[in-house]
């Protein structure tokens, strides 16, 4: 771990807002390296930290169960130097209503969410800018408190006042992080990928190498990747297609084993986040008069497998 650039500065001080996955792997990052942080989840997250005596991370270089502050009411926020918000796309309004009140003058918000607009949603309920971040992590909760790290963890960030005091605090805790001006076309990027897996995935409940291998499966995923750089192009964002063609194929190999987060929230019963994933697609195509038919298609089968899960669960 790096030391502090000034050995008599003090690390900022962090909340992250949505212990799940991605909240809790790099919130037990910063708690491992001493970084003053709290994680804000769900009672059942928090009842289980409490009980094994810290959040268990299990990454390919330790597995170790890190004592860290947890709560489960946004007011935990309050004095926090930087808050990290990782709620789902769909939580966002909500999470930030409930984070406003405890938010000091000069707080940094960051988002490390899906999608390519929950920066901007986010910063119409508080009111304030807010920081969009490109996370390239594979994590996923085993159970309650119990974060496994299945690979990568760079951040992105967009460039704000202080970002360099953020970076040094995520470097001393082994996060790879850059800030860059390119976070918007990373953002769609990434979004470009989830759209060509993520919905199949959960459809066919299936990981990506097995649906690379099915016939048909390769157009399909072209035809995805198509939509979306139309899409992006309407809302002057310039994406490679040729380069994203050959992405979605390398991660079909890289990630053969790979369960998309939405298959994962189907089979669990939870809400998707796929009015933000191809639905914002769908949505910003309408916006411009344009289609995408096979991503409304895509959004379309994975919402009825909600409702039937949903029912059959009633």
């Amino acid at each position: 771990m790096n030391t502090l650039p000034n050995p008599t500065a003090t690390w900022p001080r962090f909340a992250v807002l949505g212990a799940g996955a991605v909240g809790g792997y790099y919130g037990g990052l910063l708690a491992r390296a001493g970084v003053p942080v709290v994680l804000i989840g769900r009672p059942a997250f928090v009842a289980a930290v409490q009980a094994q005596g810290g959040l268990r991370l299990h990454t390919a270089t330790f597995d170790a169960c890190i004592p860290v502050a947890v709560a489960s009411d946004a007011q935990a926020a309050a004095g926090a130097d930087v808050v990290l918000v990782c709620v789902k796309s769909g939580d966002t309004e909500a999470a930030g209503a409930a984070l406003r009140p405890h938010l000091g003058a000069d707080t940094v918000v960051l988002s490390l969410q899906n999608g390519v607009d929950n920066a901007q949603r986010l910063a119409r309920v508080l009111g304030r800018p807010v920081v969009p971040v490109v996370v390239y992590v594979a994590a996923g909760v085993e159970v309650p408190g119990y974060v496994r790290h299945h690979g990568r963890g760079e951040l992105v960030l967009a460039p704000f006042a202080g970002a360099e005091r953020v970076q040094a605090a995520l470097a001393h805790a082994g996060v790879p992080t850059s800030v860059s001006t390119q976070v918007p076309q990373a953002l769609w990027t990434k979004l470009v990928i989830n759209c060509a897996y993520n919905a199949l995935s959960a459809i066919a409940a299936r990981p990506y190498g097995w649906l690379w291998a099915q016939p048909g499966v390769p157009a399909l995923l072209d035809q995805v990747v198509q939509e979306c750089v139309a899409v992006a192009a309407a809302e002057g964002i310039a994406l490679d297609a040729a380069a994203l063609h050959t992405e979605v194929e390398r991660i079909a190999h890289s990630m053969a084993t790979q369960l998309s987060s939405t298959a994962r929230d189907l089979l669990r019963g939870h809400p998707t986040e796929i009015d933000h994933l191809n639905g914002h697609v769908v949505a910003r195509a309408h916006a411009h008069g344009m289609t995408a038919p096979v991503n409304q298609a895509l959004t379309t089968l994975v919402h009825v497998l909600q409702r039937a899960r949903a029912e059959a669960a009633a």
